[in-house]
């Protein structure tokens, strides 16, 4: 491969989305991880899955940004504020923030996603989709046509989103969760998972389900199992 897209990727995170990072980027496209890195403060040894660790200060003069692209493997921390924040300050450094589209997400031609989108496995966007900077969709999830998703949301797995909704800005929606279509969802919203949406929500709205309750009578009182 030549140009942009040849350039070696490093991740910025440490952890377990780090790692699954690394995994999908090696096993699903042409690219290749040439490091990590974390804050100096955070470091606690030089090497990780197998690649060098370093300080992100240190970072540009071993791997500069001319050579490589970034990417920042970092959840929904915050209300997903962390993520831009390590988002900006990989940019800042030079470095052209790089995004993973799996190859089984059933995606169409005019897929239109901002940099550092991380869309895994078994994804369902239909045409007309518009999808910010920083979004991560873990598996499973169906986008709705003309459904606009804004910059460093994280969209869980197995979530309804209809047609036309929108998302706002560093919102999260949490495993099964479901829109109707044509409704709004503030900024930095926090939807719990296997929460039903039927009308508009606030910026910085906080909706949850009912938990499922113990029932007092065991399994082995159960008639019929």
């Amino acid at each position: 491969m030549t140009g942009e897209n040849s350039k070696q990727i490093i991740i910025f995170g440490s952890g377990e989305l780090a790692e699954i990072a690394a995994f999908y980027f090696t096993h699903d496209t042409e690219r290749s991880v040439a490091a990590f890195a974390v804050d100096g403060a955070n470091l606690t040894g030089d090497c990780f899955c197998g690649r060098p660790l370093l300080a992100m200060e240190e970072i540009a003069a071993a791997f500069p940004s001319e050579s490589h692209d970034g990417f920042i493997a970092v959840g929904y921390s915050r209300v997903n504020a962390l993520r831009q924040e390590k988002c900006e300050a990989m940019m800042e450094m030079g470095y052209r923030l790089t995004s993973y589209v799996s190859s089984r997400a059933t995606v169409f031609s005019d897929l239109n996603h901002g940099w550092n989108a991380f869309i895994l496995e078994d994804n369902t966007i239909q045409p007309f989709v518009r999808i910010g900077n920083g979004v991560t969709l873990w598996s499973g999830n169906h986008i709705g046509h003309h459904a606009t998703i804004g910059d460093f949301a994280f969209i869980s797995s197995h979530v309804v989103i209809s047609g036309g909704v929108k998302i706002g800005a560093r919102s999260f929606m949490g495993v099964n969760s479901t829109t109707n279509d044509h409704i709004s969802i503030g900024e930095r919203c926090v939807i719990g998972s296997g929460a039903i949406l039927t009308k508009d929500i606030p910026d910085e709205g906080v909706v949850s389900a009912e938990a499922g309750k113990l029932a007092k009578v065991p399994s082995s009182r159960l008639k019929g199992f």
